[in-house]
């Protein structure tokens, strides 16, 4: 037997998901390109090694849309493909091209005045209570709130979005899978009304953008339109849910680093750098396909193999970063790959660090003597493999 396949065998059980890093070490140094079977049964390459991982991100025989794999022609197989996360160029620069204008740094630079309103008004309304759940009650509203005003959606919806963008991104065989599709439909007939209100009205927004270049035909399709808002939707939010419950964890388990912050508010760039690479809120790439029969990094993967990275196990990779395993916020701004690399990288990676930066900042300034109400190895994780966070984090604010 392979000396891996028992530690393969452990991947994704409970014990991985509350901490995956003494597996990803084993992996780095045994068997870094390793053969292993997922969750859902499939087969997939899994690359751990920063190097290893930042080769793979850039490598363009590893492609984003699987129908390329297929000699017939072969139609994507629900609404929510037809965006730049499943394109390959040409198609990805221009999808993506439709949707940088909203994304740029100096926009959302300009974004936070807003972003600093919405995190005082939910601090305010924590004001007086002992305990609360970071997650339902800051670190999921303020993202999607942000992200409901980007694109014109109410932000009363927002709920409805937690619910359909946990259906997505939740482990297929989790508690979701029952109303799945169910949720799947009413997240499609939500969105033909408000493309249908926002044609009639257009309004200041980034839907309304996108409804005007597809009519004017810059070759974005009503599916792509479909698959394009869902992403921004779905990725608008749940990376920063999980930057912050995962900045705020990293704290509390290393008082004096908490401390430092307290102290020196201006730590918070690098803080928010450190919690990005210790534990970042996107444990694995999204998937990757061998597009011909090749070698990489000595293994033989076959076409139509599925290839994924392990960003966070190349975030703890000691080749790269000094004392991985160590927490440190005055380390020096780090080439992690919490936002990927190359063409794929996260569009909206200048969102994320400007929400996390005004929440743990204006969090920890406002309320100093929080605490975990809770025992970590209490806390549940959520299941699947892309986001890393908890599903609540109990806090004590005095």
């Amino acid at each position: 037997m392979n000396p891996t396949e028992p530690l393969k065998a452990s991947l994704f059980s409970k014990g991985f998901t509350e901490n995956p890093y003494p597996a990803y070490a084993k992996l780095r140094k045994e068997d870094p390109v390793s053969y292993v079977l997922l969750p859902d049964g499939q087969y997939a390459w899994i690359i751990t090694k920063y190097e290893d991982a930042l080769a793979a991100l850039k490598d363009r025989r590893f492609i984003k849309d699987y129908t390329k794999l297929y000699d017939e022609e072969m139609e994507h197989d629900d609404i929510f493909s037809q965006n730049m996360l499943f394109a390959d160029p040409p198609d990805h620069k221009r999808l993506r091209g439709l949707v940088s204008k909203a994304f740029t740094p100096q926009l959302i630079a300009g974004m936070r005045g807003r972003i600093q309103e919405i995190t005082n008004v939910l601090l305010d309304e924590m004001a007086g209570k002992q305990h609360v759940d970071l997650i339902n009650e800051f670190a999921f509203p303020l993202p999607i709130i942000v992200i409901c005003e980007i694109l014109g959606i109410p932000t009363e919806d927002r709920d409805k979005f937690r619910l359909w963008s946990n259906s997505i991104i939740e482990d297929p065989n989790g508690e979701f899978d029952r109303d799945m599709h169910q949720h799947m439909n009413d997240f499609v007939q939500y969105l033909k009304k408000l493309f249908a209100i926002v044609r009639e009205n257009p309004v200041e927004s980034l839907i309304s953008q996108l409804i005007i270049a597809e009519e004017q035909g810059d070759q974005l399709t009503e599916q792509e339109l479909y698959g394009v808002v869902t992403l921004l939707i779905i990725a608008g939010h749940e990376t920063t849910v999980n930057l912050i419950g995962n900045a705020m964890m990293a704290l509390l388990e290393h008082p004096e680093q908490l401390e430092l912050l307290k102290s020196q508010p201006a730590f918070i760039h690098t803080a928010i750098e450190e919690v990005l690479r210790y534990n970042g809120p996107v444990e694995f790439s999204t998937s990757r396909w061998a597009a011909e029969n090749l070698e990489f990094k000595g293994k033989s993967i076959s076409k139509g193999d599925l290839v994924i990275v392990a960003l966070n196990s190349a975030n703890h990779d000691p080749d790269q970063f000094n004392d991985p395993e160590v927490f440190d916020l005055t380390r020096e701004k780090s080439k992690h790959l919490a936002f990927g690399k190359g063409i794929h990288a996260c569009l909206g990676a200048p969102l994320a660090r400007l929400e996390g930066e005004i929440a743990i900042n204006s969090f920890i300034q406002r309320y100093p003597n929080v605490k975990l109400n809770a025992d970590k190895k209490d806390l549940e994780w959520r299941s699947g493999m892309i986001v890393r966070g908890v599903k609540k984090l109990p806090l004590s604010l005095e």
